[in-house]
């Protein structure tokens, strides 16, 4: 089996602007490329990756496939098309869509000031694009303001293959996260809506101390809602430095996942997102 990482992202600010990236940051407001993920990667036994888009831009975008040019173990880029605008979004599938790396797109939702955004009319025809040349659709789905859209994408757009990042970034209250349950299984209940097991650590109460044990009820949830052949591993690097390294979330994930079958463990560790991306491994 190989181990798939869905969700990893590089940034360099010389080259390319991220205006949410802030000093406020801290740790992560500094460039992060290849070199620096690299030896992670072999240290943790993570064989192949998926890059996914951190801006809005042709230029992140262009950025990330010249990398997947460079590093045997970059298997795919999630990028980024203006799904607002459906005639430039069908020019650009044009020409990213020759490129063997460019497997889908991701657009940051969360940072509209509209959070009803990604069901507007001009957006729903490009995701309709986007599904009729085969890409996928990684969802910023950011509770509380959208995961709740998921469903009527689903339903707008059926032949569309969403994936949610993060779960959604469940929130850590009891009456929050009781509507974020819920939320998540109506998004589960269609086929083509995938999750990323990823970014947990970053909703954890104590970002210093957490285990595998503050993550897998949300894993746990997961699994019994979307199964494990629409699950994926996600590290969320370099983001998720702001609660650990790599390996502690590569390994405090398989903890998790402890109790499954082999098969299980491998599906959501790889054979998920080679499928859904259709990295071909």
């Amino acid at each position: 089996m190989q181990t798939v990482d869905t969700h990893q992202h590089f940034w360099n600010l010389d080259e390319v602007a991220y205006p949410w990236l802030v000093p406020a940051y801290g740790p992560i407001f500094r460039n992060f490329d290849a070199n620096e993920l690299e030896p992670q990667l072999m240290a943790s036994g993570v064989d192949k990756t998926v890059i996914v888009q951190a801006m809005d831009s042709y230029a992140d975008t262009d950025s990330m496939l010249a990398i997947a040019e460079a590093y045997e173990w970059v298997a795919g880029v999630v990028g980024w098309v203006p799904i607002h605008d459906p005639e430039e979004t069908a020019k650009k599938l044009d020409e990213y869509g020759q490129n063997p790396y460019f497997k889908g797109m991701r657009h940051l939702i969360h940072e509209e000031t509209n959070p009803d955004w990604v069901v507007q009319k001009q957006v729903i025809e490009g995701l309709q694009i986007l599904a009729d040349r085969g890409f996928t659709f990684d969802v910023v789905a950011v509770f509380p303001n959208h995961l709740k859209h998921v469903p009527a994408l689903a339903d707008k757009v059926p032949n569309l293959k969403m994936v949610i990042d993060h779960l959604a970034k469940p929130p850590l209250s009891d009456e929050d996260r009781a509507v974020w349950r819920e939320q998540l299984a109506t998004a589960a209940e269609s086929p083509n809506v995938y999750a990323k097991v990823s970014g947990l650590n970053t909703v954890t109460p104590d970002f210093e101390n957490w285990t595998y044990e503050d993550i897998k009820p949300l894993v746990d949830y997961a699994i019994e809602q979307f199964g494990v052949d629409r699950l994926m591993f996600g590290s969320d690097w370099p983001v998720a430095v702001l609660a650990g390294d790599y390996a502690k979330v590569l390994d405090e994930t398989k903890k998790c996942l402890a109790g499954l079958s082999s098969g299980e463990q491998e599906a959501i560790l790889g054979g998920t997102g080679n499928a859904f991306y259709g990295l071909g491994l």
